[in-house]
């Protein structure tokens, strides 16, 4: 079986990358890019496991009758259509009988599959090891200064004028702040984060500045890798303000999806109980309720943002104190032209 075996150095190499793993093992985390043809389903990788413990021989056996039967039902369905030249590669957990009996199947017919060596797991100690060497050769510039000052915009303008960017929120779908979940949009999982992140710093060029918002070691229920949250401490700085006017309206559009829910935002507002009264809470579910949208706006950030952010810890951020102040207007039609002013201010 060495001959069918491939390495993760490889994967560029085939057509397609099938991970036989059960549903929730796939929804957990997963090679990018792969198709999901499970061996086992989630209820049968249960029975074989639960099997094992009393008897390893049933289980195995049980095992390769399952697997012979979903796998001829995938050569039935998800790979009907493939041609003869055909060159998948195949994995599972740790590179054992699941994909080893789809890599040797598929052989047979004639189909120059592979199995991943060492299977998910050597994958995720290689992403792992990714996010603890690549961050420190990183020219990290963090965007800093409160809520509402648009630095999320200020990060994408930046984009598309050029500059390279890393949109931790996106990677992360989370604001970042107590209110920062996005209705109806569930994060990934700590694994699926991982992924995603190690494949963005992957397209990073480390000779040019990488442009990132500041943020906390965990954003919503997902937390940044150590060595990267080191290196944006040590990051040269921008302080990003905007008027107190910008601020509000900035923030009723990006909380649109907030107020076109409200009994989710007022969900998400009760969480906050513990950090003010149930009466001022209260009081912003009456203003959702009257549609007063600015003034609720102008409470959070006079009442909740503004007085959380002087109470954070900046002493991390070593370069802080000789941050570039920049006045941002983020409602502004001209923000990419700002992106670039804000470039060619840095050189």
């Amino acid at each position: 079986m060495k001959h069918l075996l491939a390495g993760l150095d490889r994967l560029d190499d085939f057509d397609e990358i099938i991970d036989v793993r059960s549903p929730l093992e796939f929804a957990d985390d997963h090679i990018p890019g792969a198709v999901n043809a499970p061996v086992f389903s989630n209820d049968e990788r249960a029975r074989v496991g639960t099997l094992y413990r009393q008897s390893p021989f049933d289980a195995t056996r049980l095992g390769a009758a399952l697997a012979a039967r979903n796998i001829a039902a995938h050569l039935d369905t998800t790979f009907a259509d493939r041609p003869q030249g055909w060159r998948p590669l195949i994995y599972c957990w740790r590179g054992g009988k699941r994909s080893g009996s789809m890599t040797v199947m598929f052989n047979m017919i004639g189909w120059r599959a592979r199995q991943l060596d060492g299977g998910y797991k050597t994958y995720r100690r290689a992403t792992l090891d990714l996010l603890d060497t690549l961050p420190p050769t990183l020219r990290l510039i963090v965007l800093t200064g409160p809520t509402g000052s648009g630095k999320t915009r200020l990060l994408d303008a930046l984009a598309q004028a050029g500059a390279q960017t890393l949109d931790l929120e996106a990677l992360a779908a989370h604001r970042g702040s107590l209110l920062g979940a996005w209705p109806g949009m569930a994060q990934p999982t700590q694994k699926g984060f991982d992924t995603h992140l190690a494949a963005r710093l992957r397209q990073l060029d480390p000779t040019q500045p990488v442009f990132v918002e500041a943020e906390s070691r965990k954003i919503g229920a997902v937390a940044l890798p150590a060595a990267l949250l080191a290196a944006m401490h040590q990051g040269a700085c921008i302080a990003v303000t905007a008027s107190g006017a910008d601020r509000a309206a900035f923030l009723q559009q990006d909380y649109a999806q907030l107020f076109a829910h409200p009994d989710w935002f007022k969900s998400q507002l009760q969480r906050l109980v513990g950090l003010h009264s149930r009466d001022t809470i209260a009081a912003w579910h009456r203003m959702i309720d009257e549609g007063r949208r600015t003034d609720l706006a102008r409470e959070l950030i006079e009442r909740h943002y503004d007085p959380t952010y002087a109470r954070s810890s900046h002493a991390h951020f070593t370069q802080l104190a000789q941050a570039l102040p920049w006045v941002f207007r983020p409602n502004d039609a001209d923000v990419v032209a700002q992106a670039r002013a804000l470039l060619d201010t840095l050189g």
